[in-house]
Formats: structure tokens, C-alpha cells, sequence
């Protein structure tokens, strides 16, 4: 499990990081959120501690957990601040939080919290899903074509997440770059050429073209 600690208060981002490792987690931190959209990019993590109050503003964690939400990313966020008033933790809520901790916070209550919250998306979050030949284990990052193995960079997995969830949906290019590549400034040209790579790599008819974007192709 990797959990992505978005905090920028240095002290208290590395003992939650030296926690979630000493209990086994994978974790890694991001201090404000154009390096939490990276980490994002990188390496989806199952679950997201965050923190309202961050560089780029004080509703900045608010903001980041609604974009996540239109995204329809379904990760669990916790929410990590000082910010206590009742009015907070409903909006945190209803801009698609799953949990509210109000600092200072025990380190105990911090994990249990975590636990929880990871226990209630391992019970609804599908493991496998099968698209014709196609087998994906989202828990696990395997992809099979044909009941072979196919290895992928973790951008590549996270384009073919997307199709795979949503079978039906057409991604437009933008759609894909802002999901897969926030911050590159290569436009769409990205989306294309990985594109082809899973289609390089699983099967041409692996993603489909259509009108206004593209989607699974199986």
C-alpha cells in the first residue's frame, strides 16, 4: 500500500513518513501540490493524506481534493488540519474527503483512521477486471493480453486504467494529458505517442480512435 502524505510542514511529514514505513507502508511526500500532482503522475497511491492549509493557498487542499473528484479518481483522502470549526470539516467533506483529523492529532488515532479507510476501499474497489482478452489487476499493476504478460511504465498503466474502467468513454486528448501528464508542456502530443505504445505493446485495436477522442478498443 503507498500512501502519498501532501503536508509542507517539514517535521511532521517526515514522522508521519517514518510511521507509515515503520508500519509497513510504502509513502512518499509532497510539499505543496504541483509536487503532489506529480507524484500522482507518477505513482497512483491507495490513499492520500492531506493537508488544507498549503503554499498555494489556504483552501488549497479543498481545491485539490475537488479536482481529484471530477477526475471520478476514487482514492480516499484524509484530511490532516488545524482548521476545526464545524463548517470546515463539511466542506471538506462534501468536496470529497472520506475522513477529517484536526491537528495536533495522536499518532495512534492517525493510523487507525488510515486502517479504516484502507480496509473500506479494499472491500469496494474491483481487483481484476476482464475486457475480452484483455485481464488488468489494478491492485497489483499486472496486465495480460492473451493470458501474456505485458509490462508497462506506470504512465502507461495509468492511461490504460482509465479506458479500462470506463470502457464506454471517450477520453479527449486534453482529458488525457491533464490526467496522465499535469504539468507537461509538450501538449497533446504525449497522449498520441503513448498511445501508441500501448497500442505497440498489447494489440492495435488495444484503444480505439473516435469522434472527439479515443477509448478501449475491446
Amino acid at each position: 500500500m503507498n500512501i502519498l502524505v501532501v503536508e509542507d510542514e517539514s517535521i511532521l511529514a517526515q514522522t508521519l513518513l517514518a510511521l507509515l514505513k515503520s508500519e509497513g507502508y510504502q509513502a512518499t511526500w509532497a510539499d505543496c501540490l504541483e509536487a503532489a500532482w506529480q507524484e500522482l503522475a507518477e505513482n497512483e497511491p491507495d490513499l492520500i493524506a492531506l493537508d488544507v492549509m498549503l503554499p498555494e493557498g489556504e483552501n488549497a487542499g479543498f481545491e485539490f481534493a475537488k479536482a481529484l473528484r471530477d477526475m471520478d479518481s476514487t482514492i480516499p483522502i484524509l484530511f490532516l488540519t488545524a482548521r476545526d470549526t464545524v463548517e470546515d470539516r463539511v466542506a471538506g467533506l462534501d468536496l470529497g474527503g472520506d475522513d477529517y483529523l484536526v491537528k495536533p492529532y495522536s499518532l495512534d488515532e492517525f493510523m487507525a483512521r488510515l486502517r479504516a479507510l484502507l480496509r473500506r476501499e479494499s472491500k469496494t474497489k474491483k481487483v481484476s477486471l476482464q475486457r475480452g482478452d484483455l485481464e488488468v489487476n489494478l491492485r497489483e499493476r499486472k496486465v495480460l493480453w492473451k493470458e501474456k504478460e505485458i509490462s508497462l511504465s506506470k504512465r502507461e498503466f495509468a492511461m490504460l486504467e482509465l479506458f479500462v474502467l470506463q470502457p464506454e468513454r471517450i477520453y479527449t486528448a486534453e482529458e488525457l494529458l491533464e490526467r496522465i501528464f499535469p504539468g507537461v508542456d509538450t501538449g497533446t502530443r504525449v497522449v498520441r505517442v503513448y498511445i501508441h505504445y500501448l497500442r505497440q505493446k498489447i494489440a492495435k485495436e488495444i484503444v480505439t480512435t473516435a469522434t472527439g477522442g479515443y477509448r478501449l478498443g475491446v
